[in-house]
């Protein structure tokens, strides 16, 4: 990406230097795996913590100290959230005029290790997640090694494409698309809530890519390639891909993001329109669940 001209955004509060708390950890991988991916995709707060809590093995001792190489990598890396937060700042403001509202951006935290939330406790091992009751986003750097490493999505487009995700949580909350799923999700079976989470995980990877959009005609800061690399991030966290990894079989009715190949469609159809009026917003909680 070209981020050299772009501002760096204000609301960034970095936290790393204020010690992190006790973290539950599973201490499996493959626990630790998929709950950062559950977040990563958006997944319901409350939800997780209550997996990991049973789920938990033992508490993990605070992260050792960085050495000097991977603190002035993580430096590196701030500046580029404070950037990339920015340029969602500069494209939703805009995009925003069309609602007939300002747009209120989120705060976005990085921290280490662990980290108190209005939402409750969260944890490096739940990965970059969005908390609706204060309106922040949350990330520990860390993941941007896992998603790397792990998950074999590197670039730095795929590290945007995860937060311009998550701010799009931001974006549903402020709509009320948040709060439609909340309702519909009360009292409906667990395949029909499943199915709500669904419609709103693939709203956000439209939204990434609306954003994406935009970013480019407003400050021309793509690449070649740097598209590529956010459908493979998107391809790499879809619940059928993330299913087999950690349990070797698919089961559709328990997908709660939509399977690699909805999360690639809806990423590249937002990145081809640029198309966010509410009609556009509004189809993915009208039309049957089948066409998603």
């Amino acid at each position: 990406m070209r981020l050299d001209d772009v501002r760096e955004s204000g609301n960034v509060q970095d936290r790393r230097k204020m010690g992190p708390k006790k973290v539950a950890t599973g201490g499996a991988v493959g626990l630790l795996l998929m709950v950062g991916l559950i977040f990563l995709s958006g997944g319901n707060l409350g939800d997780v913590l209550k997996f990991v809590v049973q789920n938990q093995a033992n508490v993990a001792p605070a992260p050792a100290p960085l050495d000097p190489q991977e603190q002035a990598e993580q430096d590196r890396q701030v500046v580029f959230v404070r950037k990339i937060l920015a340029l969602t700042e500069d494209v939703w403001s805009d995009l925003f005029t069309e609602y007939g509202k300002p747009y209120v951006a989120p705060n976005l935290e990085i921290f280490r290790g662990s980290t108190q939330t209005a939402c409750g406790h969260g944890a490096a091992a739940m990965g970059p997640f969005y908390c609706p009751a204060d309106e922040k986003v949350y990330i520990d750097l860390a993941f941007y090694d896992q998603l790397q490493q792990e998950l074999n999505a590197p670039g730095d487009f795929a590290q945007a494409y995860v937060i311009a995700h998550e701010v799009g949580h931001h974006i549903q909350n402020q709509l009320g698309y948040s709060d439609i799923v909340h309702r519909a999700r009360q009292g409906s079976s667990e395949e029909d809530s499943n199915q709500m989470s669904v419609r709103l995980e693939l709203q956000a990877d439209y939204l990434a890519g609306v954003w994406a959009n935009h970013a480019q005609q407003e400050f021309n800061v793509l690449e070649q390639g740097d598209i590529d690399e956010g459908l493979n991030a998107a391809r790499q966290i879809g619940d059928d891909m993330l299913q087999k990894k950690s349990r070797g079989i698919v089961v559709p009715e328990q997908f709660t993001h939509g399977s690699s190949s909805q999360r690639v469609r809806w990423f590249r159809q937002g990145f081809q329109s640029g198309d966010a009026t509410k009609a556009t917003l509004d189809q993915f909680f009208e039309m049957p669940y089948s066409s998603l």
